[in-house]
């Protein structure tokens, strides 16, 4: 797993939250575990007033729940916010692309090698990696729509967005063939500026497989 590199200009309270964010996404952090504060001050090299400033911005993006007298938990995955976050890609991610075909832009640059090295990172089970990537594939055609309130709300959804990825992959990891299949196919349909095939694709790329439902709840 590559999780995010601390730069110098951080903040003790953001490194604690990327930490301890990264560290629930890939699963290492795993749904039910309390967190301990000493811990996680020593391993992000920090004082424990940043974890504690750390936890109430996880728990207001509903990663972890601060329970009275008992701590830090790390929450789980639900089969409603799995269809949020979809429903709202959705919603973004198809108004930009059909925005693209319309006036003929084409597939944004970096699509193809966001792809491939997907494709790459799949087949070492790096679910987090891959996760990291696919964001970057589908920001990068909100992004090239133009749009910054859109690419702000898209934004909202980073941390969110990844995790549901990851918990995915990690339930049906086999699906990860087809999930390549399916951007290839996006990447070409924008690039013939396809406005009814990149729709459907995209509507059946972010749709909550009943598998995946099945296993959250």
């Amino acid at each position: 797993m590559t999780v995010s590199e601390p730069s110098s200009n951080q903040s003790a309270r953001d490194r604690a939250y990327e930490w301890v964010r990264d560290q629930i996404i890939s699963g290492t952090l795993p749904a039910g575990r309390f967190l301990d504060e000493a811990w996680i001050s020593e391993s992000v090299g920090t004082s424990r007033t940043p974890v504690r400033e750390a936890f109430h911005r996880l728990n207001s993006e509903r990663f972890i729940d601060l329970l009275p007298r008992r701590g830090a938990q790390v929450r789980s995955v639900t089969t409603r916010e799995l269809e949020e976050v979809y429903a709202s890609r959705r919603l973004i991610e198809g108004h930009a692309a059909r925005a693209l075909c319309t006036v003929g832009a084409g597939a944004p640059v970096k699509l193809p090698a966001l792809a491939t090295a997907m494709e790459d990172a799949g087949r070492e089970q790096d679910w987090f990696t891959v996760a990291k990537l696919d964001r970057e594939f589908h920001r990068a055609i909100v992004d090239a729509h133009g749009n910054s309130v859109l690419v702000e709300l898209y934004d909202a959804l980073r941390s969110r967005q990844q995790r549901v990825a990851v918990r995915a992959l990690q339930i049906r990891p086999q699906r990860v063939p087809e999930i390549d299949a399916q951007h290839r196919a996006i990447v070409a349909a924008l690039a013939d500026n396809d406005t009814e095939l990149v729709t459907t694709l995209l509507n059946e790329h972010l749709r909550p497989i009943p598998e995946i439902l099945a296993a959250l709840d």
